[in-house]
């Protein structure tokens, strides 16, 4: 089963995408590049008014790979009671120098490593990742104005990711510009997770997002609550999520 993954920047959106019932609420301000990070408190307020509902995960930002200043930013975001953590492989600095020093964060933080299908690294990221002790990973895009996901690789590419991260027991997401085109396209590849923000938003993934074009992208998702939930954190299914601020 894919889940439906809506990219929110504040309270307001969190409920928009609770109301469109988006599988997982996605803390991101899209007016800060690809991973754009929320301040902590708002990012904790959003976090209280999901109370467990479904599953939350948030964004770092467009960091450096520089393994304290990644290391202390995940941290922080998992300090306001996310569920996952994203963070992405930026080009430069030492991206498996990074990934080595958040093994330990690993044990207790759920990670989720974000490529970048038009800055892909020269290494096997899925494999890292694994090694590592991510819970999942993504592609995505890092220009947002260079066309969605599938502009930078085929049908045949992504379903060739998403089978390579399952077979390494990774939760494997698909995000990047998408839009309802899209999605048809991509099922069939059953990815974990389908992520979007422009396709939400009426014009510009800057704009807020819109309910009738959140209800179209659910539509066109197969939503079934059960399956949905299993794949949630154990405590999600038992208690509401709290903010550790």
């Amino acid at each position: 089963m894919t889940l439906f993954l809506a990219s929110v920047r504040d309270e307001a959106e969190a409920a928009t995408a609770l109301l469109a019932r988006a599988d997982i609420v996605d803390l991101k301000e899209p007016g800060q590049g690809a991973l754009g990070a929320l301040d902590r408190e708002t990012a904790c307020s959003i976090v209280s008014l999901v109370g467990g509902r479904v599953a939350v995960s948030a964004t770092i930002g467009d960091l450096p790979m520089h393994p304290q200043i990644i290391g202390n930013a995940v941290l922080e975001k998992a300090a306001c009671g996310v569920d996952y953590v994203k963070f992405g492989l930026f080009p430069g600095g030492d991206a498996r120098r990074c990934l080595d020093a958040l093994r330990p964060v690993a044990r207790r933080v759920r990670l989720i490593l974000v490529l970048f299908a038009d800055q892909l690294p020269g290494f096997d990221a899925v494999s890292a990742a694994t090694d590592m002790g991510a819970a999942g990973i993504m592609l995505d895009t890092a220009d947002k104005q260079a066309g969605s996901l599938l502009a930078h690789l085929n049908v045949s590419e992504i379903g060739r990711f998403v089978g390579h991260a399952k077979a390494h027991g990774l939760m494997a997401g698909l995000a990047g510009s998408l839009t309802a085109a899209d999605v048809p396209e991509l099922l069939p590849l059953a990815p974990d997770l389908l992520g979007f923000r422009g396709a939400l938003c009426l014009g510009r993934r800057s704009a807020s997002l819109d309910l009738a074009a959140c209800a179209t992208i659910r539509t066109l998702i197969p939503e079934n609550r059960s399956a949905a939930e299993s794949k949630l954190p154990a405590r999600m299914s038992e208690t509401p999520a709290q903010a550790l601020c």
